[in-house]
This record gives structure tokens, C-alpha cells and sequence, in this order.
């Protein structure tokens, strides 16, 4: 009875040592929002009353448009450095999706590629953009070839960073794959050490992961709602195969890659250029899943380089 007892014990401060509660809105507005504008009213969106969703936006807005669109985890914060220099020439508007930063969960609890790319489309009229210019990496790359397929009227230049898409271990196509019972605990704890643990990996230099990156990453998780939005997501993953689709792109298409991403191998870069019309591929030697953290200025310049081209 003394050992069960014990082990009770030590079983209830473990999870008082591991609960992770959420952040107040208030206190990560505070920290995160640079402007009380920066939020957009989707209130006419399809089969939705009310989304609230975070962006920002520089540059010129006569400027051609770029659209960001950020990975899994992540939020607008991600292309930080990449702004000053691409919004000198260009209207540069990224955005928190739905379940991510300081957008916060979707009322609807749909967080299809579909709902995402009726977003998009959504927020291009309201912001009046007949075209733009995609950027996404990882999941926003898979929701940005996802929308230059469906709407290639609307897309004039896709420029991919180690885009999602292809099936991989546990993520068959036209599947729901299966979530572990281990992340499912997520929802109540998420100690910043274990965050780091599996933030690491997305970079070839861990030493990227700065306490500054990581309290960032960690506080936007933490938005009441995000933690679940997030296993909801991954929950209604259903890939289709992507050849077909791919092949209804007709905008000229930069991939992105880390030849070290750990996360969506740079091999996967092969698939895209054997369907893709018009593909170009630039690897990033001793880069991660994350070239515009890790490598800003040396992803920046093939980014560059390509919007120069496709003017």
C-alpha cells in the first residue's frame, strides 16, 4: 500500500510538474500584436458568422502582392526577416491561419485544405487582389499549390519551401491518419523543454533555436484553443493524390530546399519538378526545414532572383 501511495504521489507531480496551462489572450496580444488593424473580419465567409483573422501587411500597396503562408506550428512571425527586403518592391501580406497564432481555432472546427483555400480566396477579395504571388512552406506550401491548382487565374507566381503534399510514413493517401495517444496529451502539456525537443529538428543548426524563437513559438501555442486546433488539423488530413493536381498548375513555380531538412526531405523536391510545367529547383546547402529562419539572407536571394524574372 506504501508503494501504490508513492507512486500515486509521484504520478500526480508529475503531472503537476507537466500541465501546461493556456496564455491569456490579453497578455500574447500584448506581446504578439503590432497593431489592433492587423486583425480582418471574415464575417461574410462561406458557412462561418464571425472569423477574426490575424495578418500584417507592408509595402507598397500598389505593389504586385505576395501572399505568405507559414508551416505547421508556426505563425506570421516566421517570415520576419524575409519583410524589409521583399516589401521594398512588393505588398507583402502574411497571415496567421486558422488554429495558429494570434488567429486563434476556427469557430467551425474544419481545418480541411479546402476550408483553408476558401479563406484565401476569401481574404483576396477582401483585400481586392484579382492575383498574387504564393509563398508557403511545408503545410502553407501545400495549401498554396493546393490553391494554384484549383484557382490558376488567380496565381500568378508559386514559390514553395519543402511544401507538404506527397505521403509519407503514416500519412497514406485519402487516409485519416492516426494520432498517438502520447500527443493527444498536448492539449494539457507542453513545457517549453519539450516544445524545444521537437522544434530542434526542423533546423540543421539547433543553435537557430534561440530562447527568444523558442518563448515565441511556445507562448502562440499556447492561445486558448490552439493546442487543439492543431490535433484537429492533423486529424482531418486527407491527401489526395498530388500529380493530377500539380499538373493543372500553370503559374511559373520556385521549390525552396534545405538539402538537411530532417522533417520533408529535399528528394521529395524530384516528385514536384517531374509534374510541374514550369519548375524551378534551388537546394540550400546545410539548411533545414525552415530557410527563412536558418538562412534568411541565403534563401532570400533565389526568392528574389525569381520575382525579378517573373515580373
Amino acid at each position: 500500500m506504501k508503494w501504490l501511495l508513492l507512486l500515486a504521489l509521484l504520478l500526480l507531480l508529475a503531472l503537476w510538474l507537466l500541465w501546461t496551462p493556456d496564455r491569456s489572450v490579453a497578455e500574447l496580444q500584448q506581446r504578439y500584436l503590432r497593431s489592433p488593424d492587423d486583425f480582418v473580419q471574415l464575417d461574410d465567409f462561406v458557412q462561418l458568422d464571425d472569423i477574426r483573422l490575424h495578418m500584417r501587411e507592408d509595402g507598397p500597396r500598389t505593389g504586385p502582392a505576395l501572399i505568405l503562408l507559414h508551416g505547421l506550428g508556426a505563425s506570421l512571425h516566421t517570415w520576419e526577416d524575409w519583410v524589409p527586403a521583399l516589401a521594398r518592391d512588393h505588398r507583402v501580406i502574411r497571415l496567421d491561419l486558422p488554429g495558429f497564432g494570434l488567429t486563434g481555432p476556427d469557430p467551425s472546427g474544419d481545418y480541411s485544405d479546402q476550408r483553408s483555400m476558401d479563406l484565401l480566396l476569401q481574404l483576396m477579395a477582401r483585400l481586392g487582389l484579382e492575383q498574387s504571388t504564393l509563398i508557403g512552406n511545408s503545410l502553407g506550401g501545400r495549401i498554396a499549390w493546393r490553391f494554384a491548382a484549383a484557382h490558376p487565374d488567380r496565381v500568378d507566381k508559386l514559390v514553395l519551401i519543402s511544401p507538404d503534399g506527397f505521403a509519407s510514413p503514416g500519412f497514406d493517401y485519402e487516409q485519416t491518419p492516426e494520432i498517438p495517444a502520447a500527443m493527444q496529451l498536448m492539449r494539457y502539456s507542453m513545457p517549453k523543454w519539450m516544445l524545444a525537443m521537437n522544434l530542434k529538428p526542423a533546423y540543421a543548426d539547433a543553435t537557430v533555436v534561440t530562447p527568444e524563437l523558442l518563448t515565441r513559438y511556445h507562448d502562440l501555442l499556447l492561445y486558448p484553443g490552439n493546442r487543439a486546433a492543431v490535433l484537429q488539423r492533423l486529424q482531418q488530413v486527407r491527401l489526395a493524390r498530388p500529380e493530377p493536381l500539380l499538373q493543372q498548375i500553370t503559374a511559373p513555380v520556385l521549390l525552396l530546399w534545405g538539402d538537411q531538412d530532417a522533417l520533408i526531405p529535399v528528394s521529395n523536391a524530384q516528385d514536384y519538378t517531374a509534374v510541374l510545367a514550369d519548375s524551378s529547383l534551388h537546394i540550400l546547402p546545410g539548411v533545414g526545414h525552415l530557410p527563412q529562419e536558418e538562412a534568411a539572407q541565403e534563401s532570400l536571394q533565389p526568392l528574389l532572383a525569381f520575382l525579378r524574372q517573373h515580373r
